[in-house]
């Protein structure tokens, strides 16, 4: 005699238990290379420890951020080039903790998608941990969620979460005013930031992702897909040195947006336009959409991730220190007595 019950499993309704414990034991090797003084405990828990003694601050101050990849997604989903957004994931949390004086010190992250691919998910989670192994931060935690018939097939979506410290009265921006010189970082394209444009721009070329790229070497829809330079050792690094009176990470809003976001009331900036070169990709995207130079400015990085406001005597040592580093430094120009970021020369 039956029960009467169908035997339906969760397996038989999308969610495959195993295959979610077969992706943990996969990149746990790369999470345990993220590992950092002031970690207590990684994956497999219900909660991740993170000790700050051990980490080496006596009176800290926690400092959080939370951030996504946005639509580049679309493209790395449409193309299979999946591993680089992890980096990206990362970058944009620690990016925008370090502009505070903070050193990332954990990540977590979390990995939603409809049907769990296993080697996918974990070429994704092993850019994470990548994107850590540079910042300096470990990977101690994280979500895997299997949701049928909330994502098409294939489709995915990340979400990080990062949490630093810094000692108490170290926070950033402190001590701002004009005259300071403004040192901007060359990004590595356009990072993680304006690509619901990018994607119209690339349609309106009639071109396809796997179209040989019309500025640089590869094919379009990879070369779109660099991922985000991270800047936090080296920003840090500057920091210590000493003469950083702030920090903006050029994300969505570009420089126009971003660089106030730092100044004190009362204050604002000259920018040289032809202090830098235009990368390929940017001008590429200007010519084939016809977009103007102040949507360029208020949308992409334009080829400058990050600015450190620095005091004007700390410039010319700030840059060769940074230059040491292994970034392309641009003398950008100062903080200004009137408000507002105005632009002399050009970009285009």
């Amino acid at each position: 005699m039956t029960s009467g019950k169908n035997g339906l499993t969760y397996a038989d309704a999308g969610v495959d238990i195993d295959a979610g414990n077969e992706l943990v034991d996969r990149i746990k090797p790369a999470a345990k290379r993220t590992n950092r003084p002031g970690v207590m405990s990684g994956l497999g828990g219900f909660g991740a420890l993170f000790d700050l003694k051990a980490a080496g601050y006596e009176d800290p101050i926690l400092v959080g951020a939370t951030d996504g990849v946005g639509t580049k997604l679309r493209i790395a989903i449409d193309t299979g080039h999946v591993d680089g957004v992890g980096i990206d994931l990362v970058a944009m949390c620690v990016n925008d903790l370090v502009c505070q004086g903070a050193e990332p010190l954990f990540f977590l992250d979390y990995f939603a998608t409809g049907k769990l691919e296993t080697d996918v998910a974990a070429r994704i989670i092993e850019g994470i941990a990548e994107g850590c192994v540079r910042s300096g931060c470990a990977l101690i935690g994280g979500e895997t969620a299997e949701m049928p018939g909330m994502y098409p097939k294939g489709d995915f979506d990340l979400a990080g979460f990062a949490v630093g410290a810094m000692e108490r009265g170290s926070a950033l921006p402190v001590g701002v005013e004009a005259g300071d010189v403004l040192l901007g970082l060359g990004s590595d394209g356009v990072h993680s930031n304006g690509y619901s444009l990018v994607r119209q721009i690339v349609k309106y070329s009639g071109l396809g992702w796997d179209a040989d790229s019309p500025f640089g070497e590869g094919k379009l829809g990879e070369a779109l897909l660099a991922p985000t330079r991270l800047y936090v050792k080296q920003s840090l690094a500057a920091v210590r040195a000493g003469g950083v009176n702030a920090l903006a990470h050029i994300t969505g809003g570009g420089l126009t947006e971003n660089l106030p976001r730092v100044l004190p009331e009362g204050l604002g900036a000259d920018i040289d336009l032809g202090a830098w070169e235009l990368p390929d990709v940017f001008k590429w995207l200007a010519e084939t959409g016809g977009i103007e130079e102040s949507e360029m400015l208020k949308t992409f990085n334009c080829g400058i991730g990050m600015i450190l406001v620095v005091k004007a005597d700390r410039a010319e040592a700030l840059t060769e220190l940074l230059a040491g580093e292994g970034e392309r430094v641009s003398r950008l120009g100062t903080v200004t007595a009137e408000e507002g970021v105005r632009y002399t020369g050009g970009l285009l």
